[in-house]
């Protein structure tokens, strides 16, 4: 089933349980579903690493309103980027804990033959190909800091 379906079932839920966060937020996915597929050269389709790409984006737009949402103690905003947050996070797959993430980079580390943080750019270039969708950019490029620096 692709995203659009199900999002659409989810949508379809949603407006039965007069849910308001999941409408407001399985809308903003549809219309990102909608503007991918009508984007030039995307002749009404998108590929499912397109829809993962696109769905990560949203959740990192989210995480970061929520930071600056709790940085100016708003919790009313950030309560309604936590509840889309939430939503979003259930169309994309299962994310790496912090010790399964530093399990993979050690061994992308040694396959790349890092040395030192001059390294790093060699590291995410294959990291990021190799982890995209398992885990945040952000949590890559810290944890690829810290290895390299050890």
């Amino acid at each position: 089933m692709s995203l659009e379906q199900k999002v659409m079932d989810e949508l379809k839920n949603a407006m039965r349980a007069k849910d308001e966060a999941a409408l407001r937020s399985l809308r903003a996915i549809k219309a990102a579903i909608i503007i991918e597929k009508t984007a030039e050269g995307a002749n009404g389709e998108i590929s499912e690493a397109t829809e993962l790409k696109m769905l990560q984006k949203m959740a990192k737009q989210r995480r970061d309103s929520l930071d600056i949402f709790m940085k100016q103690n708003r919790e009313d905003l950030a309560a309604k980027e936590r509840e889309e947050l939430s939503i979003i996070e259930k169309f994309l797959p299962q994310q790496m804990s912090p010790e399964e993430l530093r399990t993979e980079l050690r061994a992308i580390i040694a396959q790349v033959g890092a040395k030192s943080p001059a390294d790093m750019g060699k590291v995410m270039g294959v990291a990021s190909k190799q982890l995209a969708g398992k885990t945040d950019g952000k949590a890559i490029n810290e944890a690829v800091k810290e290895l390299l620096a050890q």
